[in-house]
């Protein structure tokens, strides 16, 4: 397969926003690909960004989940910005290029469960909390 059709980071995004959405809406992989008219495993290699997900495809993807194409795109370029390249454990370390971070299902619903708390105030006092407590593990961690 040539370099230009493997996939790439923006299609891992694009599969991780195609996962969030597909969770928001308590979808399951199977339910979603019975209203797109895959195989669950399509869905699966679309939402691990193992394959790339055609203009088509996502136009139909963002229709049945009842959002504009660019909501899979949001976001993606701070994404890619802030990832490292990968290297292969094996082979010379060859350069995959910029990666998405990977979101757990841990990390998606606390995502989701914080874009549902209108309060601004309280948001801001929980995102402070975490960002601490993510800073005070880090100084614990170089301290090691």
């Amino acid at each position: 397969m040539s370099d230009s059709k493997l996939p790439s980071g923006i299609d891992r995004v694009v599969g991780q926003r195609i996962r969030w959405r597909r969770r928001e809406l308590k979808l399951s992989q199977e339910q979603l690909a019975e209203l797109l008219s895959l195989t669950f495993q399509q869905v699966q290699k679309y939402e691990k960004g193992v394959n790339r997900v055609s203009a088509g495809r996502l136009f139909e993807i963002a229709s049945v989940m009842g959002v504009q194409v660019n909501y899979f795109y949001d976001g993606a370029e701070s994404q890619l910005e802030d990832s490292r390249p990968y290297r292969f454990a094996e082979g010379g370390g060859a350069n995959e290029g910029p990666r998405a971070p990977v979101l757990d299902a841990e990390t998606l619903d606390l995502i989701a469960a914080f874009q549902k708390i209108e309060d601004d105030s309280l948001r801001k006092s929980l995102l402070n909390t975490v960002r601490a407590a993510a800073s005070a593990f880090e100084s614990k961690q170089s301290e090691d």
